[in-house]
């Protein structure tokens, strides 16, 4: 299956209804005079993307679902945007794009562009990638939109087929509708899961809340020991004394019992 294709597939999963549908091409100028702060992110921005597609703009009065508002953040409306990046093959006959593109910061550049909550499906030669990122207001700047923490992102399989669990849990009927702040943590809980299913090997939806946000905690765990892991692999490969290498390898063995056990918690 190719980018585009699963990109398709994808929106259609969301199974999201006709009165919410744009469908409306965005210029690219837009993300740069609002997303790009330096000079290599216009270029990254430029350069690297082919199409920016407005697919749906969620608000109260296109899918039934109440705006949020308190103190830190107001969600009044979801954007679903489809982006599509250049092959690198595909460069502007100036040499540009010869790389595939940064798709980590390409996609939390568009995050910053855009003052809504955004669920953006990328499709970048090394694979399509599902992003979004909270929002909320900026402490010092009145009015202004950033992004609360680091976007979550799943880089997804080309052979990812309609009837996956995952594909099935991205439905809007499938999230909570309390309100749209509550919508969206429900489609960013589904990339938790996909996220955990890298490590047990089956993908299976949080049922609640609460098992949500252990299940989060338990994946920064794997990560973060992941990192611990291949650091101390590295030294013990390089080191020559003796002693050493048996303290890396004990060191070695516990942070393997760790994340075994951090494993068993997603």
């Amino acid at each position: 299956m190719t980018g585009q294709a699963l990109t398709s597939l994808l929106i259609s999963a969301l199974a999201l209804p006709v009165s919410c549908r744009v469908n409306q091409r965005v210029p690219k100028k837009m993300l740069i005079e609002n997303g790009a702060p330096t000079s290599a992110d216009k270029r990254l921005i430029n350069d690297t993307i082919e199409e920016v597609q407005w697919v749906a703009a969620l608000k109260p009065n296109t899918v039934g679902v109440a705006e949020y508002r308190d103190n830190e953040r107001e969600y009044l409306e979801v954007a679903v945007l489809s982006i599509t990046a250049r092959h690198p093959a595909q460069g502007d006959g100036r040499g540009a794009a010869k790389r595939p593109a940064n798709a980590t910061r390409l996609a939390e550049l568009v995050h910053r562009a855009v003052p809504y909550p955004v669920l953006l499906l990328l499709a970048a030669p090394q694979g399509v990638f599902l992003s979004l990122a909270h929002k909320r207001w900026a402490q010092n700047e009145i009015g202004k939109v950033v992004l609360d923490g680091e976007p979550v992102t799943a880089n997804l399989t080309l052979d990812l087929e309609a009837e996956h669990p995952f594909a099935q849990a991205l439905a809007l009927d499938h999230q909570p509708q309390n309100s749209l702040l509550v919508l969206y943590q429900g489609w960013l809980d589904c990339v938790t899961d996909w996220h955990a299913a890298q490590y047990t090997g089956t993908f299976t939806m949080s049922d609640t809340p609460a098992q949500a946000a252990a299940r989060r905690e338990a994946l920064r765990n794997c990560q973060r020991l992941e990192s611990e892991r291949a650091r101390l692999r590295s030294l013990a490969a390089k080191e020559k004394q003796m002693a050493r290498q048996v303290d890396l390898n004990l060191a070695l063995k516990r942070v393997n019992a760790e994340l075994a056990s951090a494993r068993e918690q997603l």
